[in-house]
């Protein structure tokens, strides 16, 4: 950021654009000869300069201790966004499934640590080994843009930076929106699998989720938008089955937020006798192209996981997911805009900078 510069009578200072130059006066033993209310008006500049100072150092500070900012490799590596992009968008043309992967490898990193790419590292007891991240994968897209970048700008282009653009190209290859993302993350240095409770569960509570969220400085919009990001991607039965089969003891046995219409298709695509390896689309109808139908799931239904289903269920969330439908009587709200604002909201976690952490030469490892 350009801080502008204001003038003083002793010189150049930076500051907020602010010309104070005529509150210091030419001739202290002028102050003795001048009226009260002119010595009162000179106590309230003083006043007025003093607040001025501490606001700027407020400022400065807020600003140093963001670390990130859009443009950050501009000039000691400028085609480091290109080539994140070239290579996401290299492995999606191939396997299109890898973007929802991307997405929620970084999702996963900036709950566990913050976004410092912890879940990167290989490790016996690393984050990679947790339960809820042996279905993360895409590893070899990050390896694959940093081993370029390596190769052109040796030691600048983090591995956290690297996750976090390419989550957004992800978004945008699904046609989904397209934000700025603010780099100059460094890269952890601790990664372990006993950490990752921090993440949010399948089947937690609203309540659950939304305390898992503040505590990151996360609201309950936040969560609803970037659990929107279910529009895109699929999940395995193991975690949504349960909702099919004596999950009550009345009716069809299923869960009663299910539609019922629904549930004798999810039944037959996960049924009791599989090994619960299949996988099911999170937005039903609309499984690669990132748009709002998520929601329109929900509203009918038609939610996969419990917790997607909550959002409906609960009401405290229900009234987020039906601003991005444009339900009558509602401040509508455009979820394209409001998922990049949460994005680079979360992208923002506890990010290392500056000194803190490292830049890896390969992301799998310490160096």
């Amino acid at each position: 950021m350009m801080w502008h510069n204001f003038e003083t009578n002793g010189g150049t200072k930076p500051g907020l654009g602010i010309s104070v130059g005529s509150l210091k006066a030419k001739d202290p033993s002028r102050l003795k000869r001048l009226k009260p209310s002119h010595r009162m008006e000179g106590i309230y500049s003083k006043q007025k300069f003093f607040l001025v100072f501490v606001l700027f150092h407020m400022v400065a500070t807020l600003v140093k201790g963001q670390g990130t900012r859009v443009g950050f490799y501009a000039s000691s590596c400028p085609l480091a966004e290109s080539i994140v992009s070239s290579a996401v968008q290299s492995h999606f043309q191939s396997d299109p499934s890898v973007g929802p992967a991307l997405l929620r490898m970084h999702f996963h990193d900036c709950f566990v640590h913050g976004c410092d790419a912890s879940i990167l590292i290989d490790g016996p007891d690393s984050e990679k080994k947790a339960p809820p991240n042996l279905g993360v994968r895409g590893y070899k897209v990050i390896d694959d843009a940093k081993a370029q970048l390596e190769a052109t700008c040796p030691g600048v282009v983090s591995c956290a930076d690297i996750l976090a653009l390419a989550a957004r190209d992800a978004v945008v290859l699904a046609n989904g929106p397209k934000w700025e993302v603010p780099t100059g993350r460094r890269d952890g240095m601790l990664s372990l699998a006993s950490d990752t409770d921090t993440l949010p569960g399948f089947s937690e509570s609203i309540e659950e989720q939304k305390k898992k969220f503040a505590a990151f400085g996360l609201n309950t919009r936040d969560l609803v938008t970037l659990v929107g990001a279910h529009t895109i991607g699929t999940t395995a039965c193991q975690f949504f089955s349960y909702r099919l089969f004596n999950f009550t003891a009345v009716g069809n046995g299923a869960d009663p937020s299910i539609n019922p219409e629904f549930v004798s298709q999810l039944q037959t695509l996960c049924p009791p006798s599989s090994d619960d390896t299949g996988r099911v689309a999170l937005d039903t109808d609309s499984v690669d192209s990132f748009d709002v139908s998520f929601f329109e799931n929900l509203r009918n239904g038609r939610g996969i996981l419990e917790s997607d289903q909550m959002l409906w269920t609960d009401a405290s969330t229900r009234s987020i997911a039906q601003s991005y439908l444009g339900v009558r009587g509602l401040r509508s709200l455009n979820f394209n805009i409001e998922f990049g604002r949460s994005m680079v909201k979360m992208s923002n976690i506890g990010v290392k900078t500056g000194t803190d952490g490292e830049i890896r030469k390969i992301c799998s490892a310490i160096n």
